[in-house]
C-alpha cells in the first residue's frame, strides 16, 4: 500500500471541464497507467483542496463519484483507496477509451486546419516514436 501526495493532481483552471471531472479523469488515467495500484492511499480531500486551492467540496464530489463507480473505496481510519479491480480492468479497450476524447479533439483541429488525414497520421506516428 503506497500513500500518494496531492502533487499527484494538477488542474487547468481555464478549462471548460469542471475541476471535479479533471480529478476523475486524471485518477482514471493514473489507474490505467498503473501509477496508482489497488490498495494505494489517495491524499485526503483537505490535502488535495489545499494543494490545488480549490473548494474541498469539489474534491469530495470527485472522490464520491469515483467511489460510486467502483474506482475507489473508503477505508475507515485510512481514507480513500484505489479499489481492487477485476483482471480485465486495465485492458487495451479501457485504455483506448481514455485516449479517445483527446484524439477526437485532435481530429477536429486537423479538419479545421484542412490537413490531409494521411499527413496527420504520419505526424502522430512520428510523435509516438519521439516519446519512446
Amino acid at each position: 500500500m503506497t500513500s500518494h501526495t496531492p502533487s499527484l493532481y494538477s488542474i487547468a483552471t481555464g478549462s471548460a471541464e469542471p475541476i471535479y471531472r479533471q480529478l476523475i479523469e486524471q485518477t482514471r488515467r493514473l489507474v490505467a497507467a498503473r501509477v496508482l495500484a489497488p490498495g494505494d492511499v489517495l491524499p485526503s480531500v483537505r490535502e488535495v483542496a489545499l494543494a490545488l486551492a480549490v473548494n474541498p467540496m469539489t474534491v469530495s464530489k470527485a472522490y464520491n463519484m469515483m467511489e460510486t463507480e467502483g474506482l475507489l473505496s473508503r477505508s475507515r481510519g485510512i481514507g480513500m483507496l484505489v479499489a481492487e479491480r477485476r483482471a480485465h480492468a486495465h485492458s487495451a479497450h479501457e485504455r483506448e477509451a481514455l485516449l479517445r476524447p483527446t484524439l477526437e479533439r485532435a481530429a477536429v483541429e486537423a479538419r479545421q486546419l484542412e490537413l490531409d488525414p494521411d499527413a496527420v497520421l504520419a505526424l502522430f506516428k512520428k510523435i509516438l516514436k519521439e516519446q519512446a
